[in-house]
């Protein structure tokens, strides 16, 4: 346990300076229109946190968890509302059912890998029934997405504990997010090269709103990688089905968009959609055997939805539909971005007897060049 606390430190630290070092857009590679947050992620979104528990031990355990909590507060006294769109269902997501019907949040929000998804459902519910006012709740529904590790990760050994995930949620904190090989992206793979977590933000001008869009995604799908319109996997000569379907298309993403702009569940759901459609920007095909979710939740204020029924009206002031297509393009952008700061992030691993290499940085900035994206 000593020992995976230290590496979760060390990991996350370096994490921190090449997040600094490598983005694409420190290298000139500028995604989209839209302006950016001040860090550039998810936690641009006031209020929300991200914390993450990474776990390397050996030659065989590459894992973690990822914790994001919508403000810093009872969640379950206060619950935020949320929206579910479900891109592809080859996985399983954790409390799904319960958001869908009621349309809001009452847990932090939990990433780890397929097998551990029960231990962080238990996490979430020991973390939510100790909190202050939860003394006589008896129902959680706890939300917890996975990808499959499997290929780093001896995922079969189920090496995550309850204590880890709670680790990862007592870590979550604001500001610049580590990216790359962190928390539930240790042992991640995505088009083939090495994955992980990844952020974005797009903050709209004042005339728009002024609303803040912030994205989190964990990678680890397969497709045609393409940067800013540039066929990089095509170049590289590595994408889904190259060879015959020695190489498959299969894997998963989980997409976690944030937004203080005031929308409903309905307009939630609708905001997860265009999600999709910045994953499909960089590629990703939605395989068959790939689990493709986006959680969207509002951190408003005015919206949330307490616990202890005072009134039995809710009185909420929200976002009028011809007011949300600006909020459509920052999540297509900020998702695209946040594909693409994963791998941009993540370094060569091995583990569990295979090793994935990082995205060749320096091959991918020639070919910005060559086609004129630089």
């Amino acid at each position: 346990m000593r020992f995976s606390t230290i590496t979760c430190t060390l990991l996350t630290l370096s994490s921190i300076t090449s997040h600094a070092q490598n983005r694409p857009r420190d290298l000139g590679i500028v995604i989209g229109v839209m302006p950016l947050g001040a860090h550039n992620a998810i936690t641009d979104v006031t209020g929300v946190k991200v914390g993450h528990f990474t776990l390397i031990e050996g030659d065989h355990i590459r894992t973690g968890a990822t914790a994001i909590l919508p403000y810093d507060g009872p969640v379950f006294q206060q619950k935020v509302p949320a929206g579910i769109f479900l891109g592809n269902g080859f996985g399983k997501l954790a409390g799904y059912t319960q958001v869908e019907e009621l349309g809001n949040l009452e847990t932090p929000i939990v990433l780890t890998n397929t097998l551990s998804v029960p231990t962080a459902m238990d996490a979430l519910i020991d973390y939510t029934l100790a909190q202050e006012g939860n003394e006589e709740v008896r129902s959680v529904n706890a939300v917890v997405g996975e990808t499959n590790d499997g290929g780093l990760n001896d995922i079969r050994g189920r090496h995550l504990t309850r204590e880890h995930v709670l680790a990862a949620i007592a870590a979550a904190k604001d500001g610049p997010v580590p990216e790359g090989n962190v928390g539930a992206g240790t042992g991640t793979v995505c088009f083939g090269f090495k994955g992980g977590i990844g952020t974005a933000s797009r903050k709209l001008p004042a005339t728009l709103g002024g609303y803040t869009v912030g994205v989190l995604v964990q990678t680890n799908f397969g497709g045609v990688l393409t940067i800013n319109g540039v066929p990089v996997g095509r170049e590289l000569k590595q994408y889904a089905f190259r060879r015959q379907l020695e190489e498959n298309g299969d894997g998963s993403c989980m997409i976690v968009v944030a937004t203080d702009a005031p929308l409903d569940a309905r307009n939630l759901k609708r905001l997860a959609k265009r999600a999709m459609l910045g994953l499909g920007r960089t590629g990703g095909i939605a395989s068959n055997g790939s689990g493709d979710y986006v959680i969207a939740f509002s951190t408003a204020e005015g919206l949330r939805v307490p616990y202890n029924m005072e009134s039995p009206v809710l009185n909420q002031s929200i976002l009028h539909n011809d007011a949300i297509s600006p909020l459509f393009l920052a999540v297509i952008e900020a998702t695209e971005e946040a594909v693409i700061n994963s791998l941009f992030a993540a370094e060569t691993m091995t583990g569990n007897g295979r090793t994935v290499e990082e995205l060749p940085v320096d091959e991918v900035l020639e070919l910005m060049k060559k086609y004129g994206r630089d």
